[in-house]
Parts: structure tokens; C-alpha cells; sequence
């Protein structure tokens, strides 16, 4: 006599989807992260744009802006990879991605295809989580 087992439960594609684009994000985010402090990967052999160079050397000048950014790629990517506080991560992570966009769309251009990538991978996720963004986005809000 055989014994029946119920189906095996899947997860639907769409609830795995943003576990793997939260990791897709995350792990680069927490590499380029310890990069800023430990520097591990090697500087790119072409030469920036002049508008670039004047761009990223006064970030760096400012003594505060660069080690900033290393903070940031490792809350934010430490946030998506333990799948914590990740709708205050990707609110976090989109000034960054913007200024991204922007600054390789006008200064440096060979970066441009990842920071789209990026913008994608966060877009994607924000649509996830949009829920957590509702009361956010609401015109009139009482405090609480």
C-alpha cells in the first residue's frame, strides 16, 4: 500500500525574487563597503574624465565624504544580505543611487551600465516593500 505525501510547499517565483535581488545587491554593497577602508581591489587602469577627477578629489578633500560612503555600503548591504530594516536600507541606499546615475551620465560615462544595474536592483526591491513606504509617501500625516 502506498502512502500519499502531501505536495511538497514551493515558494512562488515572486516571493524568491527579492530574496535574490536583496543578496544581488547586498553582497557587492558589503565588498565595495570594506573596500573604501581596507583597499583590496585594485584602482581601474583608465584614466577619469577631468569633471570626474575634480568631482571625486574634492569628496575625498573633505575628509568626511569617501569614509561615509564605506558606512553606508556596509549598513545598507549588511541590511539586505540579514534581510533587516531593509525598506530603511533601500531609503538609505537612493540618494546614493541617484547621484550615481547622475554623475556617470554627465562626468564619467564607462560606469554608467552597473549604476543602472543598481538603480534597477533598487527599484525592484522598493516595489517589493512598498507597503513599508506608504505612510512615508502620504501627503498629510499625523504624528504618532
Amino acid at each position: 500500500m502506498e502512502t500519499i505525501l502531501p505536495p511538497h510547499p514551493q515558494k512562488p517565483v515572486r516571493r524568491l525574487g527579492p530574496t535574490i535581488v536583496r543578496y544581488v545587491l547586498g553582497l557587492p554593497l558589503l565588498v565595495f563597503g570594506l573596500n573604501m577602508f581596507f583597499n583590496f581591489m585594485p584602482q581601474p587602469k583608465t584614466p577619469l574624465a577631468e569633471g570626474a577627477m575634480m568631482f571625486i578629489g574634492a569628496l575625498m578633500k573633505s575628509g568626511y565624504f569617501m569614509p561615509m560612503f564605506g558606512v553606508l555600503f556596509l549598513i545598507v548591504g549588511l541590511c539586505l544580505v540579514v534581510n533587516r530594516f531593509v525598506p530603511l536600507a533601500l531609503a538609505l541606499f537612493a540618494p546614493f543611487i541617484l547621484n550615481s546615475i547622475l554623475f556617470h551620465s554627465f562626468l564619467e560615462h564607462t560606469g554608467l551600465p552597473m549604476a543602472v544595474v543598481f538603480l534597477a536592483l533598487e527599484l525592484y526591491l522598493a516595489w517589493s516593500y512598498r507597503s513599508a513606504y506608504r505612510t512615508m509617501l502620504a501627503a498629510q500625516v499625523s504624528p504618532g
